[in-house]
């Protein structure tokens, strides 16, 4: 039986969600971002911070509402460096992201065009919220009676805020920000308010004029106070904030004084998310500074399953390293054991069987599968694309014996296009290589010593049929030293005559995985 401390994390705080709001008729949880730049993998975790809460409260049974605002309306401040046409971006700073042009001509915005690269993907790992695009909200005057309460509420406002500053905010602060209707930036000021809908405003830019925000509004709440103002809008349940939004005076403290006392409504139920670390780079990932690794990439070298497991496995308060180096490897054997525990195929305590089998449950993408399924070694898929030149029928056909159904073949070829594309990006360059033909073997310059022992590999291979790795790699040491060759000397001679390079994967794998004929093969030339 699970007590309430052995549940996941997510199931944890569903049940406080449950337990804060009462039984309703429909939970809502929310995220967002807004689409300044590439949306990263560090971007993506909070949205399955609150997909796997989602999943939680739906598997107790309660319907749940998904929201993901797209802060498209929010002004554009910095053109990011990973962005071309840095001169062209530069002359729409301080418009409205959903203004800018895309670059790269494929979508009607810069905004439309950072949020579709995301949402095109998403359904690969089983995530598809509502998304809410805040700049239609704002424009035909959705949250008009909210900017009306926020105005009507300005010295709660900025007393709260003002607790937080070194300086306060100076009299006759009016919490809105306006895009002038001609020269389209947020540099106006607000000169004028009737106290019901009607904004007047003066721009930089020379203009002024007058704006009633119930109808193709350009006008904003900043930040701190747009936050609460959609929890009231939204009615949400629980929602996740970044580390930078959790410190004291951070957005989060100010945003729960505003929704108690301006809006009259309980904060959501909120957890911090900590920051993600590209392996072997360093430093959290920053859209501005462009170095970042999108969900997209990041599916490249993971299974949909194994991206929801990196997520899954860990705390969303836990800063943590999402690996795209040797580590890779590590990461896919972690994601077999957790598969093979949740299937009882690997023994571990009670305690560690719960655990593991809901962190399963939570990575897949669709209902879990009702028995083990194939689980193709990533390092022997590394080896055989590299023994068969990527020949996808060869790679199958070597593995036919060990696939009894259509999922397995599915799984193989799903595998292999991620051990494929992290092999060609992100393989470090003793994981490559070429495995010799007969004739390109016997262009490499041995001593005796050494081919004498390449014979004896032969000769044991001829003699003996089934063979562990364990115990062919202890054979080939016992050849070397029966032929007076250091073992490392050796392995050395052997990578160099099987594949060009003095390293390489485990001999007695390769050798393995290349097969007994084709090892037999390529030593016939000596």
């Amino acid at each position: 039986m699970q007590t309430e401390e052995s549940l996941h994390w997510a199931d944890q705080i569903a049940r406080k969600v449950v337990q804060t709001w009462g039984k309703k008729k429909e939970y809502v949880c929310a995220a967002g971002i807004t689409p300044s730049g590439t949306v990263h993998i560090g971007n993506f975790r909070e949205m399955i911070t609150v997909d796997l809460v989602v999943r939680a409260l739906r598997d107790l049974k309660h319907n749940v509402r998904f929201v993901y605002s797209w802060d498209d309306f929010d002004v554009f401040r910095k053109v990011p460096a990973n962005m071309p046409s840095q001169d062209f971006l530069n002359r729409f700073l301080r418009h409205p992201i959903t203004e800018v042009p895309d670059t790269l001509g494929c979508h009607k915005s810069y905004a439309e065009h950072n949020e579709k690269e995301v949402e095109d993907v998403l359904p690969k790992v089983g995530i598809q919220p509502e998304f809410l695009y805040q700049h239609k909200k704002y424009q035909r005057g959705d949250y008009a009676e909210e900017i009306k309460h926020a105005l009507a509420g300005k010295e709660k406002i900025k007393a709260i805020l003002d607790k937080f500053r070194a300086e306060s905010h100076p009299e006759g602060w009016i919490p809105l920000s306006v895009y002038c209707e001609k020269c389209r930036t947020d540099n106006t000021k607000i000169t004028g308010y009737d106290g019901s809908y009607t904004i007047a405003y003066s721009c930089a830019c020379g203009h002024s004029g007058t704006m009633d925000f119930r109808r193709n509004a350009l006008v904003k709440l900043p930040w701190r106070i747009d936050w609460p103002m959609r929890w009231h809008f939204e009615k949400v349940d629980f929602e996740p904030g970044g580390k930078e939004h959790s410190t004291e005076g951070g957005s989060y403290t100010t945003a729960k004084e505003i929704v108690k006392e301006v809006f009259g409504r309980e904060p959501p139920i909120y957890h911090k998310y900590d920051f993600i670390i590209i392996k072997g780079k360093g430093g959290k990932m920053s859209s501005s500074k462009g170095n970042v690794i999108t969900l997209k990439e990041a599916l490249g070298v993971y299974e949909p399953e194994i991206v929801r497991y990196v997520f899954a496995s860990t705390r969303p308060d836990t800063e943590f390293a999402i690996s795209f180096d040797l580590d890779v490897l590590k990461v896919y054997e972690d994601y077999d054991k957790c598969e093979r525990i949740n299937f009882k195929k690997e023994a571990v305590s009670e305690k560690d069987f719960e655990k593991q089998k809901r962190i399963y449950e939570l990575s897949q993408v669709n209902e879990p599968p009702a028995h083990l399924p194939f689980q193709p070694s990533i390092k022997h898929l590394l080896n055989l694309i590299q023994l068969y030149g990527g020949d996808e029928k060869k790679i199958l056909d070597d593995l036919k014996g060990s696939l009894k159904t259509n999922v397995d073949a599915a799984k193989v070829k799903a595998r292999l296009g991620c051990a494929g594309y992290w092999l060609e990006h992100y393989a470090p360059e003793d994981m490559k290589f070429h495995f010799h033909t007969k004739q390109e073997a016997g262009h490499v310059q041995l001593s005796e010593k050494e081919k004498d022992c390449l014979k004896k590999i032969a000769g044991f291979l001829k003699d003996n049929g089934n063979i562990s790795e364990d115990g062919l790699h202890n054979q080939l040491y016992e050849i070397a030293k029966a032929s007076g060759i250091e073992p490392k000397d050796f392995f050395r001679s052997a990578y160099r005559f099987f594949i060009g390079k003095e390293r390489g994967p485990k001999l007695a794998n390769l050798i393995l995985t290349a097969g007994k004929e084709k090892i037999l093969d390529v030593l016939s030339c000596l």
